[in-house]
């Protein structure tokens, strides 16, 4: 097992800490450095993309799980057991030619298994599927003692971990139930929506008859035009859909990722980074227009579906030196103003937000910090240097929470504690058992202090 001392962020690149990193190979060495763990506690670390502080520990430790990355085979069942830090873009190169897929995908490949349990990250079918964590049959938790369990579904302890960002153990690994798909591609259907009324009619007009769905935002048009998008839903496209030269790619490994990758050369030198107000609007004007009225039918591969972002790892850096806030909230159904409120305050401000992702969710999970609840959820991404962004956030907070809504924790870098404390009636339930469970804090992370968790 390595052990270096590093300075670490989220993807976000905000507010960088430096730990002590722990890189075990085995579950035997994982044990062995909670066990030696400092006074400062530790905190389970994946590939580092939550855009926050989750996966960080000011003058503590972090345990990098990426070296735990075995994936057992498939059972009869539909079952895999897999480590931790298997990522889920490996996880669907290695399932979709043998005709599985993960659970559920959320928008990028590019977070590991024991991650998307941790924040129980939802998909695009969330209405059908729920979130990830809902099809773990069962996980291997490093709990504060050193020792290892296993954690059963329905049980307060799963519920508490699922969603729990690392704060009531490190999960080691999980058996994930799988979804047998017929080929490796996607029948997408594309259409493009003139106002946000226009688009939260297109997404309920279709039900779920295909049950992945999505929209991009565009938060910088204003006036009539507000909230104006592009809504993408999907399919598994069955054999008889696929063009007469795409037979073998029905289940090829090369359809499994997103296509290509764009890489940055350094980070853009001003402090607002390349989008501010004027080339924001411009490129979502491009992209609003560039998009079809109305199209059905397109077949794309899973994983050029599922995670187009991505094909540009390092699009964090288009945000400047100061690094990007992520700001993830949802609100329920019949709350929809407080949803077109946001959207009007967000354009009126002239926020430079190019990344802006409209989805519906459906029945809440049970874990008490999982961010996913009935209503729409609407996440975008600003620059963090923006003049009075944090003011504007918490006053949106505000209006979140008196909607009866709620932030996406594992995606937070800024929230204030009573704002938490506010959205999740949950919150008082897992902090009595984490005080149960671990006495001493053994698992902490700069946004369990920053937040009270």
């Amino acid at each position: 097992m390595s052990v270096d001392t590093v300075s670490l962020t989220g993807w976000g690149r905000t507010a960088p800490t430096t730990a002590v990193r722990f890189r075990p190979r085995t579950q035997e060495e994982a044990a062995a450095a909670v066990r030696g763990r400092g006074p400062r506690g530790v905190i389970a670390r994946g590939l580092g993309r939550s855009p926050g502080d989750a996966a960080q520990n000011a003058g503590g430790s972090v345990l990098d799980l990426t070296g735990l990355a075995r994936i057992g085979g498939v059972d009869a069942a539909g079952a895999v057991r897999c480590d931790a830090g298997v990522s889920l873009e490996r996880l669907l190169r290695v399932l979709l030619p043998l005709g599985w897929l993960p659970p559920v995908v959320p928008g990028t490949g590019r977070v590991t298994v024991g991650g998307a349990i941790a924040s129980d990250l939802p998909g695009l079918d969330h209405r059908r599927s729920g979130s990830f964590a809902r099809h773990v049959s069962a996980l291997e938790l490093l709990t504060a003692d050193g020792e290892v369990r296993t954690v059963l579904p329905g049980t307060v302890l799963f519920d508490a971990t699922a969603g729990g960002l690392g704060l009531t153990g490190v999960i080691l690994g999980a058996t994930l139930r799988l979804r047998r798909v017929p080929t490796a591609l996607m029948s997408v259907s594309t259409e493009r929506a003139e106002d946000l009324d226009d688009l939260l009619a297109r997404f309920t007009a279709g039900g779920d008859r295909l049950p992945y769905a999505s929209a991009w935002i565009d938060l910088m048009a204003r006036g009539r035009a507000a909230g104006r998008g592009i809504l993408t839903r999907g399919e598994h496209a069955t054999p008889d859909m696929r063009p007469a030269h795409a037979g073998r790619t029905l289940l090829s490994p090369r359809s499994g990722g997103a296509r290509g990758r764009f890489r940055l050369p350094g980070c853009p030198p001003v402090p607002g980074g390349l989008f501010g107000p004027a080339p924001a609007a411009l490129y979502n004007e491009v992209r609003y227009r560039g998009a079809p009225r109305a199209r059905t039918g397109e077949l794309r591969p899973v994983g050029a579906f599922f995670h187009a972002a991505d094909a540009y790892p390092d699009a964090n850096l288009l945000y400047g030196r100061g690094g990007l806030v992520r700001y993830r909230f949802t609100v329920g159904y019949g709350q929809e103003e407080t949803l077109h409120r946001v959207v009007r305050r967000i354009a009126g401000r002239r926020s430079p937000a190019v990344r802006a992702v409209l989805q519906r969710f459906g029945a809440a999970d049970p874990g008490g910090l999982s961010f996913a609840a009935p209503g729409w959820s609407l996440a975008l991404d600003l620059p963090a240097a923006l003049p009075g962004l944090a003011r504007f956030l918490d006053d949106v907070d505000e209006e979140v929470a008196a909607a009866g809504g709620r932030v996406c924790l594992a995606k937070d870098s800024r929230m204030r504690p009573e704002a938490a404390a506010a959205m999740y009636p949950g919150l008082a339930g897992f902090q009595e058992l984490r005080a149960r469970l671990d006495p001493t804090e053994a698992f902490r992370s700069d946004l369990s202090r920053r937040l009270g968790l």
